[in-house]
């Protein structure tokens, strides 16, 4: 899903999907759709470079009942998956009734050494490991609804073949998001948590407007060393 924004008061632009068939492992070929918005604000078309002439004329405003759930071929769909898909909840909040994946979250769990859990990072990684083979064509270009769609599910099967079930990763996904290094600080950025400091930990709780998932990995940390 490509937006003008980040947060929920965002219009979306393009919205891609992907199947991924668990029984055959097959992988559909990606399809994206354009939508009509008024605007496109030059940082967000610094990322996914759509702009205002790239939208048909004859294209309508994204509805996400009838873009996404009403098609009757989403009645066979068991879930719906996306990198960070709390993104994409914003938009579509009828995923609040649906078993969702993230798989960045899924990730996290299964590759926790992974150098990076970016979208982008764990397709090459996993591609020079051997354990995916994607389409170059059908992967471009990036930062693009349907090819970013066709590497999640790539990731979906990886995570399939590497031992998750898809009970484990429903679970997972409401769930905070388990980070395997600290993200913020000086000198702390980039180490174990059993390696950052207690205070900073600390800090890191009581802070108000810290990240949520930031703010319980600390946690979970501090309750480790406590014994809890």
């Amino acid at each position: 899903m490509e937006t003008t924004g980040m947060d929920a008061s965002s219009k979306v632009i393009e919205l891609g999907w992907c199947d991924y068939d668990v029984e055959t492992r097959q992988i559909s070929d990606p399809v994206s759709e354009l939508f009509h918005v008024d605007s496109i604000p030059p940082e967000s078309r610094a990322i996914h470079h759509i702009g205002m002439a790239d939208i048909p004329a004859t294209a309508q405003p994204f509805d996400a009942f009838a873009n996404v759930f009403a098609p009757a071929d989403t009645m066979a769909i068991t879930f719906f998956a996306a990198h960070n898909s709390a993104f994409e909840c914003q938009f579509l909040s009828d995923l609040e009734h649906r078993r969702v994946i993230c798989t960045y979250k899924a990730a996290l769990h299964v590759w926790p050494d992974a150098p990076s859990h970016s979208n982008g990072a764990l397709r090459y990684w996993l591609e020079d490991a051997g354990k995916i083979s994607v389409d170059p064509a059908k992967a471009y270009p990036t930062h693009r609804a349907g090819p970013d769609a066709y590497i999640t599910a790539h990731l979906l099967r990886a995570l399939f073949e590497a031992g998750a079930t898809g009970k484990e990763m429903v679970a997972w996904t409401s769930d905070p998001a388990v980070l395997p290094r600290c993200p913020i600080g000086t000198p702390w950025r980039g180490m174990k948590w059993s390696e950052v400091d207690a205070g900073f930990l600390g800090w890191m709780v009581n802070k108000a407007e810290m990240d949520p998932d930031h703010k319980w990995n600390a946690q979970r940390e501090l309750d480790r060393r406590r014994g809890s």
